[in-house]
């Protein structure tokens, strides 16, 4: 089952297979669960090689060495079913252990209460969800050199050492604020909690996409401000891809 662009933003559960239904939630769901814990679970199952860097190195693992999917294979056994509710529902990751497919060879996760496999293509539907509905890219670095490599490994201990001991402060509260102040939004702070987040997170960056056009527009019909036609077309349509 593709990623069907107007279904997601309509808020739909996105249906895998009969064993894997990801839920999007909406910001009063993610309030209730904990926006911290909540954050943290979707950055460990979208993660890269790249963002764990230091941890895979703690374990004598060199980032540049593994795949996506891989990662995905170290990691999501770890994650508790309690964790991953609100996205995946009574799915239970750390009932899942290593397997090679007889019949292609190739390593996944497998249940064998269930005889539920997640393998690359299922994994690959699954974070490509995540990373439309939250707005994330997928993060890759290659050091090219012994030298570059080393230094990039020192930069994420120092990252990684820093956010062990950095409060937490949320990424939901000043966006909701800013959104409930800004006209146009047309939700208030009783309705907005019902709102899935990729329809909130697209009139995040769709509102102020809208309101630089009209100043432009505004600016260049007004007889004294820009010159319309030095201006990039894409910056004055409301209904470009905001991708």
């Amino acid at each position: 089952m593709k990623n069907d662009p107007l279904r997601i933003y309509r808020g739909e559960d996105y249906v895998i297979n009969e064993q894997i239904r990801v839920h999007q939630p909406t910001l009063g769901e993610i309030a209730d669960f904990g926006e911290q814990r909540y954050f943290s679970i979707v950055h460990m199952l979208c993660a890269t090689p790249t963002d764990c860097k230091y941890q895979l190195h703690l374990q004598g693992i060199d980032w540049e060495t593994i795949s996506d999917f891989e990662l995905f294979l170290l990691s999501a056994p770890g994650l508790r079913q309690e964790d991953t509710a609100l996205l995946l529902g009574e799915l239970d990751l750390s009932l899942y252990g290593s397997y090679r497919n007889q019949e292609n060879g190739e390593l996944c996760l497998y249940n064998p209460e269930t005889h539920s496999i997640i393998d690359r293509s299922i994994y690959e539907l699954l974070v490509s969800f995540l990373r439309k509905v939250h707005g994330l890219k997928r993060h890759t670095e290659k050091a090219g050199n012994e030298f570059t490599h080393k230094a990039l490994l020192e930069e994420a201990e120092e990252e990684f050492r820093l956010q062990q001991n950095k409060e937490f402060r949320s990424t939901l509260v000043p966006l909701i604020s800013a959104m409930l102040g800004m006209e146009g939004f047309g939700y208030n702070h009783n309705t907005v909690w019902d709102m899935k987040l990729m329809a909130f997170m697209d009139s995040v960056r769709r509102i102020p996409l809208i309101k630089n056009a009209d100043r432009l527009l505004a600016s260049g019909y007004s007889g004294f401000g820009i010159d319309l036609k030095k201006v990039n077309k894409q910056e004055l349509n409301y209904f470009r891809d905001l991708d």
